[in-house]
């Protein structure tokens, strides 16, 4: 009898998983003039953008957690501001024609997979979508595109007083040659040790980070808890090229004054804090060299600028629920 029992409790365990698992995937998030968004809608819409990030982000940890982060963060406005869009393009008439669609895709494998459609297909089935079901939301992210588009506005050309204004602030990410020597203690997100959780290990960072800001010994703090192959030496690194360093903790110390301490960063497998020791700087292209990037640049901003002022005003036009 307790066989059969056990059998029974287990069908009755799977049963309320997949009918729970269901209930979510058809729980509605939000409604736009009636169009009710799917929770597995949302869903496939992040898996498919996820893949294609893990993809093209592969050596880049830290980017790819970025960039996954927003968006999984936005998935549910970008969605609303979808269906917003797409009602817009039908008052208009609008018609997308398939081969647009077809040189989207063709893109996409050609930039993000190397041109391997087998690479792309692959990468799709791994979160359970077919080519016809992308193929139907990159249609739909097309048209909002073009909508987004139809409203960039025309704008003035930048003044030079704007040009030279972008490139001081923008100066470190074209400079070329910059060399950094930082200490580092790394704390992994997973110490092995019974009842360490990445929560407990984070806040153990933290801890760190704010003894040392308040006057406590890196170097000492390095040696006591740090988990890389430099905790011996305190945590010091050699100089190093910023293009030798992953892009994380390079774009940490830069952004530091000599001397400085960063944030916790959040990396892949550990938590790591950054002390900028010292810095050499490269050569910045001149200005001149770079006043029509910088200028396409601007123009971009401001047209982002008007995108968002005119998305705002829309949205106020259609009903839209939360739930």
């Amino acid at each position: 009898m307790f066989f059969p029992r056990i059998c029974l409790l287990l069908s009755l365990s799977v049963a309320f998983t997949t009918v729970t698992a269901q209930t979510y995937s058809n729980r509605i998030v939000a409604v736009v003039d009636g169009v009710p968004i799917a929770a597995s809608e949302v869903r496939d819409t992040v898996n498919a953008q996820e893949q294609i990030l893990r993809y093209q982000f592969q050596n880049d940890p830290a980017r790819l957690n970025q960039e996954l982060a927003a968006v999984r963060a936005t998935a549910i406005e970008s969605l609303i501001d979808r269906e917003i869009l797409l009602a817009e393009f039908k008052k208009i008439g609008g018609v997308i024609k398939a081969q647009y669609v077809d040189d989207d895709i063709n893109t996409i494998i050609r930039e993000s997979f190397k041109g391997n459609r087998d690479a792309f297909v692959d990468e799709l089935a791994k979160t359970g979508m077919s080519v016809k079901k992308f193929r139907e939301q990159r249609e739909k992210m097309i048209i909002t595109n073009v909508m987004r588009a139809r409203n960039a506005g025309e704008n003035p050309p930048p003044t030079p007083r704007e040009v030279e204004d972008f490139y001081n602030k923008h100066v470190d990410k074209w400079r070329e040659g910059d060399q950094i020597k930082i200490s580092t203690i790394t704390i992994p997100k997973f110490s092995g040790e019974a009842g360490s959780t990445p929560e407990k290990q984070k806040k153990l960072a933290q801890e760190l980070r704010s003894k040392i800001v308040g006057g406590g010994d890196f170097a000492a703090a390095a040696k006591a808890y740090s988990q890389d192959s430099r905790a011996e030496n305190g945590g010091s690194w050699d100089w190093m090229a910023k293009t030798d360093m992953m892009p994380a903790i390079a774009n940490a110390a830069m952004a530091l004054k000599t001397g400085g301490i960063s944030p916790v960063l959040d990396q892949e497998t550990s938590y790591i804090i950054v002390a900028c020791d010292a810095k050499k700087l490269g050569n910045a292209p001149p200005l001149e060299k770079m006043r029509q990037e910088i200028e396409r640049m601007i123009n971009q901003q401001k047209s982002k600028e008007n995108i968002d002022k005119w998305m705002e005003s829309i949205r106020k036009k259609h009903v839209i629920k939360r739930f």
